[in-house]
């Protein structure tokens, strides 16, 4: 694979990869959405067509890394390091393109929500209403969710430890069962794998931090939460941002020491 084969499948791959994730956490999220208050279960089965249908699409071009930590865990299992950062750069790019058509495809629906009184507060909105006073906070505003991921319970040992586990999980999944022949990313069989996975991670594991499980996933997403022109959106929340970038890093360097230790 080429570098600009790279950089192309894994800027398009991610890119699909949140359009689609995302687009479900909006869909659910959104109050004037048809499928508002869906539920954990539409959004862990839409994150995980989300990997299935980004796969397949970056499969051919990239080896569908999608995922730093997928990239970082290949590396240290092959000992090639060249194209990483080729690898990271379509990823945060991807991320942030998919993060951007999301807001894009519920363009009205951001608008509708993030002026309704109910959500962000305001003269007339119900002081005790805890939409409106998690919009007033700091951190994470009103539709943050949407792009990147918060803990339920702010703890940093255990919100790092969440993450790492639950990427430890996905790479030795990827690793075991996901590659493709050539041993440098998803195959097509391995797809539908990691799909299944992802799924069953947002079912077992994603309660306590939404389970981000990827740096790019979260970081890009972060960004354009940032920089968009979204009406009362609240903050980033900053201080949190490094928990879903470093643990899913961790897990997937562990992962692959343990894979180069038990099943190389």
């Amino acid at each position: 694979m080429s570098s600009s084969d790279i950089f192309i499948g894994e800027t398009i791959g991610t890119a699909i990869l949140i359009l689609l994730g995302g687009g479900v956490c909006a869909a659910v999220t959104l109050k004037a959405s048809k499928a508002r208050n869906a539920g954990w279960l539409a959004i862990a089965f839409g994150w995980g067509f989300a990997v299935m249908t980004a796969v397949y699409i970056a499969g051919p071009l990239s080896g569908a890394h999608l995922n730093p930590a997928v990239t970082v865990a290949l590396a240290i299992k092959d000992g090639e390091w060249t194209n990483v950062p080729t690898y990271f750069a379509g990823e945060f790019l991807g991320a942030m393109i998919g993060a951007a058509l999301v807001w894009l495809a519920y363009y009205g629906q951001f608008q509708a929500h993030l002026t309704d009184k109910e959500i962000v507060g305001g003269p007339g909105a119900q002081t005790t209403s805890a939409k409106a006073v998690e919009a007033q906070e700091k951190g994470a505003g009103p539709v943050l969710g949407i792009f990147s991921t918060g803990p339920e319970i702010r703890n940093t040992v255990q919100n790092l430890t969440t993450e790492i586990i639950g990427t430890f999980v996905l790479l030795l999944a990827v690793l075991t069962q996901g590659l493709n022949d050539a041993g440098n990313g998803l195959g097509v069989l391995g797809g539908l794998i990691t799909a299944l996975v992802v799924v069953s991670i947002g079912l077992s594991l994603g309660g306590p931090t939404g389970y981000a499980i990827n740096p790019a996933r979260d970081l890009g997403p972060r960004v354009v939460h940032a920089l968009l022109p979204l009406p009362n959106k609240g903050g980033s929340d900053w201080s949190y941002a490094w928990v879903p970038v470093v643990g899913p890093l961790i897990g997937g360097a562990i992962a692959a020491g343990v894979y180069n230790v038990a099943f190389a």
